[in-house]
């Protein structure tokens, strides 16, 4: 189900990156390469409304539940003017409402809470989402692994480096196949899933099939690690305005002891002279994966809100 007339191509590109590109969201959802990648599993469409060009997309993470939402509209001028965003905001939910739905605002940046709240001053509820609050970390500090923070971090990434004899290379499109057998050696060693968790892993590997392919038309910065000319982890993110990269998947072999801290400190070697922060997304709410994102101890969080008419609640 896409609620707009567009999809998410590499021939538009050019077009969702001029809007993308100039204000500084922030949010790990709002770039090319995150849209590009989960494109089809959150089966995103676009469209220009007024002023604004409008992304809805669809929530899978429940079972059997279809939630179409938007995402912040994005404007082209890096300005936002309240009754011009609040037409656009107005036709996108009559839109919803057409199609038999219930209107709302997802991953709504912290800095666009006050430009919605000029658009609608008494009208709508805004929630803050915490699972889906970004962690954002100094990429000179992911790096260095410096002082007690980062101790544990430090010994396995040590035990790998010791035991081990590898290479660290940037994944290109020429590597797909490598990449491809990979993941499915990585998906097929995951035991004990749902039918739900294994239809999205599926979803995932279909999603990473295609970025394989198109690493360089869609501008993503990936690297690998290979051992006895097998990759063992990979990495793979994109830029997020001018000071950030995000960090859109990292997959390494967990029989390996230290693989994961290794790519997480190579991948971050290999963006250092582009970019001063690493974003490495939300944490979905899932408890382990909390506790790890927050051992890497990030420097900031990106707070991201849900917005709804307080008519429809």
């Amino acid at each position: 189900m896409r609620m707009f007339e567009n999809e998410i191509t590499i021939e538009n590109r050019a077009v969702l990156e001029e809007y993308l590109g100039s204000y500084e969201y922030r949010a790990s959802g709002l770039s090319f390469s995150s849209l590009y990648m989960w494109r089809n599993i959150n089966q995103f469409s676009w469209q220009i409304i007024g002023d604004y060009l409008c992304i809805a997309g669809v929530s899978l993470l429940e079972e059997e539940v279809e939630e179409p939402f938007l995402l912040p509209p994005l404007t082209r001028i890096g300005l936002y003017e309240p009754q011009k965003l609040r037409e656009t905001i107005l036709q996108a939910k009559g839109i919803f409402e057409d199609a038999g739905y219930i209107f709302s605002l997802r991953l709504l940046p912290f800095q666009m809470v006050d430009c919605l709240r000029a658009a609608f001053p008494t009208e709508m509820k805004i929630i803050a989402d915490r699972p889906n609050y970004d962690y954002v970390y100094r990429t000179k500090d992911l790096i260095e692994l410096a002082g007690r923070a980062y101790h544990g971090k430090k010994n396995h990434l040590n035990y790998f480096k010791n035991h081990y004899e590898y290479e660290y290379v940037p994944l290109t499109s020429e590597m797909a196949p490598l990449a491809k057998r990979f993941i499915r050696e990585f998906n097929d060693r995951k035991k004990g899933l749902s039918a739900h968790e294994r239809e999205l892993l599926i979803y995932e590997q279909e999603a990473l099939d295609d970025v394989f392919e198109n690493l360089e038309k869609v501008g993503y910065l990936a690297g690998a690690i290979l051992i006895d000319g097998r990759i063992e982890a990979l990495s793979i993110g994109g830029r997020l305005g001018k000071k950030t990269v995000t960090v859109h998947v990292e997959k390494a072999n967990t029989e390996i002891r230290g693989l994961y801290q290794a790519i997480n400190n190579e991948f971050c070697k290999q963006v250092t002279d582009k970019v001063k922060y690493i974003n490495r997304e939300e944490d979905m709410g899932i408890e382990g994966l909390r506790k790890a994102k927050l051992s890497y101890n990030p420097v900031k969080m990106v707070e991201k809100y849900i917005a709804i008419f307080k008519a429809d609640l």
